[in-house]
C-alpha cells in the first residue's frame, strides 16, 4: 500500500532544509542541494547519451508546446539507482508506484509551455495513460545544472517561480485533498534564454506502475 497524501507532506516537511510554499492552494516543496554534484554529472551524461524530442498527451496541435528532448533513463543504471534510493527515502511513496525516471534537455529557445503532469479527466488521452496505473500523484523534479540564463519553473497560479539551480528538487502533489486533480499546478518550463538546462523527473502514481 502506498503512503498517504497527507503523510508524504509530513515527511517532506519534516527534512532538513526542506521549504514548502506557504499557500493552501497546493502542496509544493523546495530542497537545495539535494542531488550531489557526481550525480547530477553522470546523469547528465546519460541524458545526452539517448535523448529523443519530447512528446505530450492530448496533443493541441501546437507544435512549439513542448520543444525539449526526452531520455529514459534505465533503472539498472548505477546512477538511477542512487537516485530512486535517495527518493524512496526522502519521500517514503512505494517505488512500485512510479513510473521508470525520464531525464529532460532544454537547449537555447527551447521551453514546455504551462501544462500539468497529471492527465486530464475526460481528455482524449485519458484512457490511454490511466487504465492500468491511474492517475499521477506526486511529482519530483530535480534541476541537474545551473543555467547561464532563462529556463525557470513558473507556477502562475500559485505566483510564484523557481530558477534553475544544481541540485536543487522541487515536488509537488497533483491531486487535491479529496483525490481530485488539482489544477492550481499548472506550470511552464520557461524558455532557455542562454546555455542548456537538464532535469529529470519521477512521476507516481494512483497503483503500481504497469507501463
Amino acid at each position: 500500500m502506498n503512503a498517504t497524501s497527507e503523510s508524504i507532506a509530513a515527511r517532506l516537511a519534516a527534512q532538513g532544509g526542506m521549504q514548502r510554499l506557504p499557500t493552501p492552494k497546493a502542496e509544493l516543496f523546495q530542497l537545495r542541494g539535494f542531488c550531489p554534484d557526481d550525480l547530477c554529472t553522470e546523469l547528465i551524461a546519460l541524458i545526452d547519451a539517448d535523448r529523443r524530442p519530447s512528446t505530450i498527451a492530448d496533443d493541441n496541435g501546437d507544435a512549439y508546446f513542448r520543444t525539449s528532448e526526452t531520455c529514459d533513463l534505465a533503472a539498472h543504471l548505477s546512477a538511477v539507482e542512487r537516485i530512486e534510493t535517495m527518493l524512496t527515502q526522502l519521500s517514503s511513496l512505494d517505488p512500485a508506484y512510479g513510473e521508470p525516471l525520464q531525464g529532460q534537455r532544454y537547449a537555447e529557445g527551447q521551453e514546455f509551455k504551462p501544462h500539468t503532469d497529471y492527465f486530464t479527466p475526460g481528455g482524449r488521452d485519458f484512457q490511454k495513460f490511466c487504465t492500468l496505473s491511474g492517475n499521477r500523484t506526486w511529482t519530483f523534479m530535480i534541476y541537474l545544472n545551473d543555467v547561464a540564463a532563462g529556463g525557470a519553473t513558473r507556477f502562475r497560479m500559485l505566483d510564484k517561480t523557481f530558477q534553475p539551480e544544481a541540485g536543487k528538487l522541487l515536488c509537488w502533489n497533483n491531486r487535491l485533498p479529496g483525490g481530485g486533480v488539482n489544477a492550481a499546478t499548472l506550470h511552464h518550463g520557461m524558455k532557455v534564454r542562454k546555455g542548456v538546462k537538464y532535469v529529470i523527473t519521477k512521476w507516481y502514481r494512483e497503483k503500481p506502475w504497469r507501463g
